[in-house]
């Protein structure tokens, strides 16, 4: 599972990329995107973290939906990273975790997203191409049962998951 930070707050001044928080906007979709996450099961095994301040926020908002709080390690790899480097922190999974989170930034996840996904949903596919905004969840399931095997067009988009849709449905 691949998560965009949520949106950030560019209001102050002074303030490195790195140490930007969530604006309001950012903690509420972040938390929607939690409660979707238990919800519909998709509970990860293990989560890596970009260490930047937005999404360090972004977990600790999503997180409180899960019963039991996976595993969480801060990677600086994962700060901006492209691609690739997203897959070699990804290729250093242990194979007994099953599910996934990574919680980093664009361009370099739905750049990794786009790269991954051979099939899946046609639309989530298309709106994936097109946009992968803040705060939004990529799932894509394998057959691989190793991390470090992942290829590009293995994996299946299974869903793409946008918190402004979320709000509209519960609304």
């Amino acid at each position: 599972m691949l998560l965009r930070h949520a949106k950030s707050d560019r209001a102050q001044s002074g303030l490195r990329d790195h140490d930007r928080p969530l604006n309001a906007r950012g903690r509420e979709a972040a938390s929607l995107i939690g409660v979707y996450m238990a919800h519909h099961r998709l509970i990860p095994d293990a989560v890596v973290v970009s260490t930047s301040m937005r999404t360090r926020e972004t977990w600790a908002f999503t997180a409180p939906a899960f019963a039991d709080r996976p595993d969480t390690v801060f990677d600086n790899r994962l700060y901006v990273a492209r691609p690739e480097a997203i897959l070699e922190v990804i290729g250093e999974t242990q194979p007994e975790v099953q599910a996934l989170l990574v919680v980093g930034h664009n361009p370099g996840l739905q750049a990794l997203a786009l790269t991954l996904v051979g099939s899946g949903d046609t639309q989530a596919r298309q709106r994936l191409q097109d946009k992968f905004p803040t705060a939004a969840l990529a799932v894509i399931d394998f057959a691989a049962d190793d991390w470090s095997r992942l290829r590009p067009s293995t994996g299946r988009l299974d869903r793409l998951i946008v918190p402004r849709a979320l709000a509209a449905t519960i609304d």
